[in-house]
Formats: structure tokens, sequence, C-alpha cells
């Protein structure tokens, strides 16, 4: 209850809390909130300014592209995509690194050398080219992307989190635990685990934030989703041979990528300090 008095008091998770809740609910309700189908194409209102420019109108509030489709309209249903594999990306990341982090950091020896060891090997690969690279194996797609992002990013939960373990494992709790007689996996789930949540809960939210810029990345070099559904980064890719004639459709999509990744990054550093009773203690 203290911690969650904390987080409602903090400035970073309210604001970080509101920018989501918006992009989640946009995201959710897009057919109802969209003005007008992103898809369809008026060829007679191509490159139109946003409506508080001069020549703007109000049915489309954010201008149109190159081919005449309403930019707030992609933006909207852009955050779909976007929030889809941000989401899925960092469950993913999460479940197999935490797994990981949580076997080499407690038992240690030979299965955290291994472990280890292989973190170590899958860090060394550049993640931007073995991202694109596993992308033309894959082929496109949601899931494809989400998988891509998942076999890239889940060192970062692993190597991060198996440090706290490690430093969990040596607390006079998990030692009392053993004495009582407590198993393995009961001391995981119950001892260590909840310990080492507010760090995951950072981490989750923070990958959510980098599964939005690399879906970005990717959908920019065509290797996301199909061309006929509306993606951040595909309209970027759109925009860019209009950039000095219709700045907005690049401009746009940017700010709502820099938003979205702002919201997150507040949200969990703002969480992390609040249900962290060591960093809590700090702020006071």
């Amino acid at each position: 209850m203290e911690a969650l008095r904390g987080a409602i008091r903090s400035p970073k998770v309210v604001v970080g809390a509101i920018i989501v809740t918006i992009m989640v609910t946009c995201a959710l309700f897009a057919p109802q909130i969209a003005p007008n189908d992103p898809a369809n194409q008026d060829l007679i209102n191509m490159l139109l300014p946003p409506m508080w420019a001069a020549d703007g109108t109000s049915q489309y509030p954010f201008g149109t592209d190159s081919l005449g489709r309403c930019i707030l309209s992609q933006m909207i249903y852009g955050a779909r995509v976007a929030l889809l594999v941000g989401f899925g990306a960092a469950i993913g990341a999460m479940l197999l690194g935490t797994t990981l982090a949580l076997l080499a950091g407690y038992f240690g020896g030979w299965i955290d050398r291994i472990i280890s060891h292989f973190v170590d090997l899958w860090m060394s690969l550049p993640p931007v080219v073995l991202s694109l690279t596993l992308m033309v194996g894959f082929g496109t797609g949601i899931g494809n992307v989400i998988l891509a992002i998942v076999l890239v990013d889940w060192t970062r939960f692993c190597r991060v989190v198996r440090s706290e373990v490690i430093v969990v494992r040596r607390k006079d709790f998990v030692s009392a635990a053993r004495l009582l007689g407590f198993g393995d996996l009961r001391i995981i789930l119950r001892e260590i685990l909840p310990s080492v949540a507010p760090l995951i809960i950072t981490l989750f939210t923070l990958q959510v934030g980098i599964g939005v810029i690399v879906e970005a990345i990717l959908s920019f070099v065509g290797l996301s989703v199909p061309a006929d559904v509306p993606a951040w980064g595909m309209m970027i890719a759109g925009a860019r041979n209009y950039m000095y004639q219709a700045p907005w459709g690049m401009i746009l999509p940017i700010i709502a990528i820099f938003v979205t990744v702002l919201g997150f990054n507040l949200l969990g550093e703002g969480l992390r300090v609040s249900l962290d009773p060591r960093l809590r203690k700090r702020s006071l």
C-alpha cells in the first residue's frame, strides 16, 4: 500500500501513466477514434497541411500524405502495431531472460557459467544487424517482428536480473527459507522473484519502448508489416520524399514514437523508485 501511494505521488509515474493510457486507448479504440479510414485515398487532397495551417481542413486534422490518406488516422492505427509489437516483444524477452537469469543467479556453478557465456556470445552480435538478419530469414509479419526482437533483447533481462538475483540469494531471508526446508523452486518463486520484481518491471517498460523503436526501424525499411497496414515507420519512409514540401508527414509520426517511448520510460523509472524500498528511502 505504501508503494502504491508513493507511485501515485510520483510525477514521473503520473505523466508516464497518462501518456501510456492515451496510447493504449488509441490502439484499442482506433476505429471509433480515427476520423477517417486510414487506407482511404483522396487523390484530390494530397499533401494537405494540418488544419491549423493555411489551406488546412478539419476533415484531415493532421493533413494528408502523398496519396491523400489521413495522417491522424494512420497514426492512430499505427499505435496498434507499435504497442502490439512493444508489449509482445517485452513479454517474450522478459519471460525468457528472467527465467534464465533466475536459474543462473540462484544455482550458480556450471549453470551460471554456461548461461553467462552464451549471453556474452549473443550480445557480441550487433543488435540492429541481427534483427535485420532474422527478419530477412523469418519474413514480414507482426509475429515475426516480435520473435526477432525477443531473440535479440532477452539478453538484457538475463544479464541485469542475474546480477540482482545473486545479491538477493545471499540475503538472510533466503538462508532462513533454506533452513526451513523450502525447495529451490519455492524459494525462487516466493522469495527471490518478488525481490527482483521492481527491476523486472523497469526493464519491461523500457523494453516496450525499445520494441516500438525497433518496429519503426523495421517498418521503415519494409521488413515489418505489409504495405497496407498503417505503421509509424512506414509513414516516415513514405514521407521522406516530400520532407521539404510536406514536413508534417515525417514530423508527426516521429513525435508519436518519441512521446510513446518517453511515456514508458517515465513510467518505468517512476515505478522502479516507488516499488524498490532501497530507492524509495533515498528519494525521501
